[in-house]
């Protein structure tokens, strides 16, 4: 008898923790708005993380499943790094993780960001048309992504 009812608690509670681990999904091809925290420079190191922060609800369903404020991350992939003096590399971000609930849950984006797509080029840069020197993407610069794989949460 007792058993029979540990094989029903157990299977109650692993039916629940398995609809909560997949409680909603954000389809691929949703785009994704998020606000910078820190300002960014074109000379930062490859690798490095970011902290940004949803610019708006993310919906799927009509539901609201990440609220704004919520805090994303990224990562720099390409810069012009201050240790190689020589290089043409430009900036490009792109978004790493979630942060939900205590855990980190990865996220996938189409490709990363650059500068053109970022306007981290200076005035000065935009005339000229060359990116040497030092670019800054400000502390509260939008950037927008694309999921390219569902995001399930």
């Amino acid at each position: 008898m007792n058993r029979k009812r540990y094989l029903v608690i157990f299977l109650c509670v692993w039916s629940a923790a398995q609809t909560i681990s997949v409680a909603a999904m954000i389809p691929a091809g949703t785009p994704v708005v998020v606000t910078t925290v820190d300002a960014l420079s074109s000379h930062e190191s490859p690798g490095r993380p970011f902290k940004t922060k949803l610019a708006s609800d993310l919906k799927a369903g009509g539901k609201t499943v990440l609220p704004a404020g919520t805090v994303i991350l990224g990562v720099v992939e390409n810069s012009r790094s201050a240790m190689v003096k020589t290089t043409t590399n430009r900036l490009t971000v792109n978004l790493r993780s979630v942060s939900m609930n205590g855990r980190e849950v990865p996220i996938k984006t189409t490709g990363p960001l650059g500068p053109d797509t970022l306007s981290a080029l200076t005035p000065r840069q935009k005339i000229t048309g060359v990116s040497a020197g030092k670019s800054v993407l400000p502390r509260g610069t939008n950037l927008e992504f694309v999921l390219a794989e569902p995001l399930n949460l």
